[in-house]
């Protein structure tokens, strides 16, 4: 399974949880853990929410393709 994003790395580095996160976005624990496993993506709005949250750039979250 190809990498997209970086939620599960960029959660750890700002000491977040995935809990949190479900809790913050109104979603279920299982659909976060589905987005940081790359099993499924968030669509583009919720990854802005998702880096508002953290407090990062959007870019943050993403894999870069150009590796």
């Amino acid at each position: 399974m190809e990498k997209i994003n970086r939620i599960k790395a960029v959660l750890a580095e700002t000491g977040k949880t995935g809990k949190w996160l479900a809790d913050q976005v109104d979603r279920d624990p299982a659909t976060v853990s589905k987005w940081c496993t790359n099993a499924i993506q968030p669509d583009l709005q919720m990854l802005a929410k998702i880096a508002n949250l953290l407090e990062v750039n959007i870019r943050e979250l993403l894999v870069d393709s150009k590796k």
